[in-house]
């Protein structure tokens, strides 16, 4: 991808975030789409100020602002942990079930062939010699 040439609005979009931190953040927490704010940028302009909640405090650069996210939030452990925080437990045991009765629709499924196939071979049998008698 380090070959491939950016459109000349994106590469300037890519500059003004790097001077606006904050709109990392945001994508980050899920309050928009870099997609959203691109349209916002193009529409709106650099100057609008709707850019203003964005911009960082004194002369905080991406970076540091990314390794002080970083060290405050103590790594991959805390994300798991965050994700697993916002799962809702009705919704999980929701999904189990539909998941526990699709498995068992398989088997059944499954079964039923398992069935027709021994009972052809039963019929087979005794269409051959439908009267199995024996000698005493």
């Amino acid at each position: 991808m380090g070959n491939s040439k950016l459109h000349p609005s994106v590469e300037k979009f890519k500059a003004f975030v790097k001077t606006h931190p904050k709109i990392i953040q945001d994508v980050r927490n899920g309050n928009h789409t870099l997609q959203e704010l691109y349209e916002e940028w193009y529409l709106l302009g650099e100057e609008d100020p709707y850019w203003e909640k964005f911009q960082s405090e004194g002369n905080e650069t991406l970076e540091s602002t990314a390794n002080k996210k970083e060290t405050k939030s103590g790594g991959w452990m805390n994300q798991i942990g965050n994700i697993i925080q916002k799962v809702d437990a009705n919704q999980m045991q929701n999904h189990l079930n539909n998941l526990s009765q699709v498995i068992a629709s398989v088997q059944g499924v499954l079964s039923q062939f398992q069935g027709q196939n021994s009972s052809v071979n039963t019929t087979q049998n005794t269409t051959q010699n439908p009267f199995s008698f024996r000698k005493d």
